[in-house]
């Protein structure tokens, strides 16, 4: 079984091809909108980026899993796309910007009718679990879901069927977000410090010179987080302290939240294993803070590579062949998208 994943949720238009038979990740191809300096994401502009560069991507993505294949001594078995034969296309249907849904639905289906292969709707969430999973080998993790968009502390559902362990649907958030997502806290805090590249990444490198902590709003209730205060009040400091020790502060508040958080999820579960996936994962503090807490209670903590990490296609593709063992297509002129599709309304 391999399947190609068109990912299309937000800044980035990626596309990879998943091997069921080899249980390989073939290619991992990805464009990244960059938004002009004190710019957020215009969702009507970066579907422009993706619809420039999505046929491009595609086919490197392809092009990259046949020669991967050629080198693992497998036939490229070409199909009609000249490129590795394809049992189905996954796409991401959401939650997401919607003309950059619409973009990734469009380049799905068109392939998807041109050849005759089945469309797999994939959650954008349930792929960056999937991954991570995938990756780390972990059956049934503690998840903190860390993006943009999202901050959520989730757990699946296992299911013991003749002696093999199955994970998934239905999901639980157990806690989540009140306003906005960390990773857009920090892109926020970002443009209001002009940085030219706007972006979480660039705060965290500038955090790591800091060395000043300077007090700072911290608010969870529960398992719940808001990050809205903490956004205006290190606003309001900057021009008024170092900046390296304002992202400092900004972020070592917002991670004592998300550990924190994550620790109450943990004592109440019970579970051994806790995955942090999502764009903020790649942040090396905020892992560091999560596996020193998991390890004081007798869990392991963990993340797939940055690759998988950040937005991409080969996440879905592997997500979407999980769903297709499962019977889970459907024609491509019946495909959808939803900008809200939450992790607790997969089935």
């Amino acid at each position: 079984m391999r399947i190609l994943g068109i990912e299309s949720t937000a800044h980035t238009f990626g596309a990879g091809v998943y091997d069921g038979e080899k249980d390989a990740l073939l290619s991992n191809v990805k464009a990244f909108y960059k938004a002009p300096p004190g710019e957020g994401m215009i969702p009507r502009v970066v579907a422009e980026h993706h619809g420039e560069h999505g046929a491009r991507i595609v086919k490197q993505a392809m092009e990259e899993a046949g020669k991967k294949l050629e080198a693992m001594g497998a036939s490229r078995n070409a199909g009609s796309l000249d490129f590795p034969s394809l049992d189905a296309v996954a796409y991401s249907c959401g939650p997401g910007l919607g003309p950059c849904l619409q973009t990734g639905l469009v380049a799905a289906s068109f392939i998807g009718q041109k050849y005759g292969l089945p469309l797999v709707p994939v959650n954008h969430c349930h792929a960056h679990i999937e991954v991570g999973r995938w990756q780390c080998k972990f059956n049934d993790p503690l998840v903190l879901y860390v993006s943009g968009g999202n901050t959520q502390i989730i757990t699946g559902t296992e299911r013991k069927m003749k002696g093999s362990v199955s994970y998934g649907p239905p999901f639980s958030v157990l806690g989540e977000t009140l306003d906005i997502g960390v990773g857009n806290l920090f892109d926020s805090f970002a443009r209001e410090m002009k940085i030219p590249f706007a972006h979480g990444s660039v705060v965290a490198q500038k955090a790591m010179l800091g060395k000043n902590y300077h007090p700072l709003p911290y608010t969870i209730k529960g398992m719940n987080f808001t990050f809205s205060g903490l956004l205006t009040s290190a606003g309001k400091m900057i021009g008024h302290a170092d900046d390296n020790d304002l992202c400092y502060s900004l972020m070592e508040t917002a991670f004592a939240e998300l550990a924190e958080g994550t620790e109450r999820a943990l004592m109440l579960t019970g579970k051994k294993e806790v995955l942090v996936c999502g764009g903020v994962a790649q942040n090396t503090v905020l892992m560091d803070k999560i596996k020193t807490m998991a390890a004081l209670h007798g869990a392991t903590g963990g993340t797939c590579e940055n690759q998988y990490n950040a937005d991409n296609g080969a996440m879905i593709a592997l997500t979407g062949a999980m769903m297709l063992a499962q019977g889970k297509k459907m024609d491509a002129k019946d495909a959808w998208i939803d900008q809200k599709y939450r992790i607790d309304m997969v089935k």
